[in-house]
């Protein structure tokens, strides 16, 4: 699967992801950094056909109101460490690329993972 990890989360998931056979980038490893805007996430993810993973209520709302980005993991964790985090995806992955591939919408907290239709 194809990701694209946006600036509020730590670069290291990219890596992780990538790590795990999957295609995954940083917004850091963008032309503008971390300082990307959302409307470019949204057109890179439909360009490369990625899922947008982030934590900003935005993308939700873009989500929701336009269909872009055309797939969304939102992560709704709240203030957590890096290695908190980290271990969290890294022990749903297997649930996540499942739930994301009959899912558009998919949201990771720390006790669930919730499916959108």
């Amino acid at each position: 699967m194809k990701f694209i990890v946006d600036a509020q989360l730590p670069a290291r998931l990219a890596r992780e992801l990538a790590a795990a056979g999957h295609d995954a980038i940083h917004t850091l490893a963008l032309a503008k950094g971390n300082r990307t805007p959302d409307r470019d996430i949204t057109s890179i993810a439909i360009m490369e056909n990625r899922v947008v993973i982030s934590k900003d209520e935005d993308f939700v709302t873009g989500f929701l109101l336009r269909g872009a980005p055309p797939k969304l993991l939102l992560i709704s964790t709240g203030n957590t460490s890096n290695d908190a985090l980290s271990h969290l995806l890294t022990k749903n992955l297997a649930a996540l690329v499942a739930a994301l591939a009959e899912y558009d919408f998919v949201e990771l907290s720390a006790l669930a993972i919730t499916m959108h239709a």
